[in-house]
């Protein structure tokens, strides 16, 4: 009898629990996750959607909206993320980056430093600001340099186009500490916006591009007095959907026979500059990953096989054995993302490379990624098959692993 009594007092306890965390979450069911996107004829109408819902119910409910949304295939997520970050910078200021998070590779925080820009000028009150900002942008040990990446498109924009006045302004922002990188990232920033933004002012960034980019120089303006050395790096590596244009790629849908063509260009660099090379080649695997996801950047990590092994195929089209290597490291890092996404999908993709020399390479750049950016590597570096774990966690592998 008491057993009895005991059973129904649970089943009510049980019952009771059940109801309340139906109230307590009903809030965080989003009814507009299976709404927002209908009808939406076009990325404009999508995206001011997205900023009303932010302005209505406040940028952190529309931002956890846009991570559970079921929008079309190939929607830019990373720009979505730029249109609600502004709302969330108009409605908290520099302090709203304390509510961002890492989704869509940073938008939220590259909108609020953006937006500190464009309110407080340029001067050395500003440059502070930002780089506080940054400094409290949410992720890993890379989101404080991505995050200047984000500043690149704002600055841009900014100084109405004007690489040589952008540059001088990122320049401002390198330190010793991080050897410039901040300086190099906000210089990759301006030059992706300069091959594919424009929403700041659409008639004066088409005019910035017919100064800037050449089909007679496919590099430029990379390869150009305009770009120091310490940011043609990321330059090269921003100017990808230049050659895939010049290469006869539609920029929704490139065709993957166009890729051998956009690839050679790269291979005009001599080899004499490596580090150039590996750049210009990489651009590719950092656009190919989302690429194979329908630009679906939310779940990178839950990409299927096929879409990996498309991306690694894709690289695979690089007639330069470099070009292979550098495609398949940056599409590598497009999936780990700083150790940002769950490391098992990175030992995934290495996984599917089916060449032996370039799954070796991969498993040896997966490594250096878990050294630079995580900070529990020896139970990361356990996930990798037993003959690449020696060394993991120093991010190098025995020399008979190596190529």
């Amino acid at each position: 009898m008491v057993s009895t009594k005991i059973v129904r007092i649970a089943a009510i306890g049980v019952f009771l629990l059940g109801m309340l965390t139906v109230l307590f979450l009903l809030p965080a069911t989003y009814p507009e996750v299976s709404t927002i996107a209908e009808g939406a004829a076009t990325f404009r109408e999508l995206s001011d959607r997205f900023v009303a819902l932010a302005e209505a119910k406040g940028a952190s409910y529309a931002f956890e909206v846009l991570k559970r949304a079921e929008l079309p295939p190939d929607t830019d997520f990373h720009l979505l993320g730029h249109a609600v970050g502004d709302v969330l910078y108009g409605q908290k200021g520099v302090a709203g980056i304390a509510d961002c998070t890492q989704e869509f590779r940073n938008a939220c925080s590259h909108a609020v430093v953006i937006g500190t820009l464009n309110d407080f000028g340029a001067g050395d009150t500003t440059l502070r600001m930002i780089d506080d900002a940054c400094k409290k942008a949410p992720g890993g040990s890379g989101a404080y340099t991505m995050c200047y990446h984000g500043l690149g498109h704002g600055v841009f924009a900014y100084f109405r186009y004007d690489i040589p006045k952008t540059v001088a302004f990122c320049k401002q922002m390198g330190t010793r500490e991080y050897k410039e990188e901040q300086f190099a990232q906000c210089v990759g920033g301006a030059i992706m916006e300069l091959t594919g933004g424009g929403g700041h002012d659409h008639d004066l960034w088409l005019l910035a591009r017919e100064k800037y980019l050449s089909s007679k120089n496919p590099l430029s303006p990379c390869e150009t007095s305009l770009i120091p050395d310490r940011a043609a790096y990321f330059c090269l590596l921003y100017i990808t959907p230049q050659l895939l244009a010049l290469a006869g790629a539609d920029a929704g849908h490139p065709d993957p026979a166009t890729f051998p063509k956009a690839f050679s260009f790269c291979g005009r660099i001599p080899k004499s500059r490596q580090s150039s090379r590996d750049a210009c080649f990489g651009g590719f695997g950092k656009e190919f990953i989302p690429l194979a996801g329908a630009r679906d950047i939310r779940a990178v990590d839950r990409f299927s096989d096929e879409q990996y092994k498309e991306a690694i195929s894709w690289c695979e089209l690089a007639a330069a054995p470099d070009g292979k290597r550098a495609c398949i490291d940056q599409a590598l890092g497009s999936v780990f993302w700083g150790g940002e996404n769950d490391a098992r999908a990175s030992v995934r993709f290495c996984s599917l490379v089916s060449d032996d020399t370039l799954r070796t390479f991969c498993y040896t750049s997966l490594a250096e990624n878990i050294s630079r950016y995580t900070p529990d590597r020896a139970e990361v570096c356990a996930l990798l098959p037993a003959e690449y774990q020696t060394g993991c966690p120093l991010g190098t592998l025995p020399s008979t692993l190596r190529q």
